[in-house]
């Protein structure tokens, strides 16, 4: 068994649901302590985080992840248990074994073994939180605030991120767009349904404002974004009964947004929609990020050039799927890149990665420290 193989069985093992950490991040600050990285524990509320670094000069590199995993769903549906590893017909199987506890453990052994071969080197950084999969809230956010309060800067971040679709290597991520979520809640008024003059329908008042946002051209992407989105995921109104008129409405839709495009432009465009079909409501707003897009070319060019090297192929950029903590460290002014496995079952029942992409991980993730560490 590998290095890799066996430290990423000994990460899924553990039952890490977010925001929980279950001691993942101690066995990773061990295997960085032993390298001689100086450890810190960064600590909010619910949420553990680990910074690491090596080195005291130089432009800084870190590989970034997450330790906590969404939960696992019912647990009669897996073919395993879904916290011991289990291998089967050339996959691991286990929640996290592709979203992102195998990345963390390719990274951890690329890093030693290229220390072992460059014993100078110049600054080299981890950042593991064990809140990116629930509300980010008091992860790699509040970390970077404490970043910024001590003037510490990075320069080039590899985050593991399932990036790969069909086969490992095949996409890097570049970019994000941004997420914003929206609560609405129409207000009506209450009443028989058999006496529609007394009341006011909720539903029938949101129709046509929600018909409007739903198919609103909200911009025509550009050539890193494809255009912006509006998805409702959630409808609630009613008492339970057919012959009450409900007294209000509640509506949960989320914008992905690309960077033709701020938070607050939306916000605007929203309320003059409500105010022209003139609905009584109340909104809440939740930015999970905005959109960011590494448009420099050093990383991009490095790790394309390492996964050519290493794999064979070399990847597509994309900006798709959901959001990554990558909003949360491009903004402060680094390159940042996602490369890690496929994930083709992130999330899912029987979640799983091909054993052999593990390895070739480590090499992709080592050749990446050769060139810039």
């Amino acid at each position: 068994m590998s290095a890799t193989l066996e430290l990423a069985k000994q990460l899924i093992e553990l039952p890490s649901i977010s925001p929980e950490d279950a001691g993942c991040q101690e066995i990773i600050g061990s295997r960085l302590a032993s390298l001689g990285f100086r450890l810190e524990s960064l600590i909010f509320d619910d949420v553990t985080n680990l910074w690491a670094e090596i080195g005291d000069s130089g432009p800084l590199l870190v590989f970034a992840g997450h330790t906590d995993v969404v939960p696992p769903g019912p647990l009669e549906e897996w073919s395993f248990n879904p916290f011991t590893p289990s291998e089967q017909d050339g996959f691991l199987y286990g929640r996290g074994a592709a979203d992102m506890k195998s990345s963390l453990a390719a990274m951890i052994t690329a890093t030693e073994r290229f220390l072992a071969e460059q014993p100078s080197r110049g600054r080299l950084g981890f950042l593991i939180t064990s809140d990116e999969e629930s509300l980010a809230i008091n992860g790699t956010r509040r970390v970077l605030e404490v970043f910024k309060s001590r003037d510490l800067h990075i320069d080039y971040c590899v985050i593991g991120e399932p990036s790969s679709s069909e086969t490992l290597g095949d996409t890097i991520k570049t970019g994000r767009r941004g997420s914003l979520n929206c609560l609405l809640k129409i207000i009506g008024i209450k009443g028989h349904v058999a006496y529609p003059q007394l009341a006011s329908n909720p539903i029938h008042n949101a129709l046509p404002a929600m018909q409007a946002l739903t198919s609103m051209v909200w911009d025509e992407g550009n050539a890193s974004f494809p255009p912006t989105s509006l998805q409702i995921s959630n409808i609630h109104a009613g008492v339970g009964a057919n012959n009450v008129i409900p007294g209000s409405m509640e509506i949960d839709f989320n914008l992905r947004f690309s960077t033709e495009l701020d938070a607050e432009t939306i916000k605007e465009r929203v309320a003059e929609v409500l105010a022209e079909h003139r609905v009584d409501y109340k909104i809440h707003w939740q930015l999970s990020g905005e959109p960011f897009l590494t448009s420099e070319n050093l990383l991009i060019d490095v790790v394309g050039e390492s996964v050519q090297e290493v794999l064979g192929i070399m990847p597509q950029q994309s900006t798709s799927g959901g959001t990554s903590d990558g909003r949360f460290i491009s903004p402060a002014g680094a390159q940042v890149v996602e490369f890690g496995p496929c994930n083709t079952t992130i999330h899912k029942i029987n979640e799983r990665i091909r054993i052999a992409d593990i390895d070739k991980l480590t090499g992709v993730y080592e050749s990446i420290l050769k060139k810039l560490a």
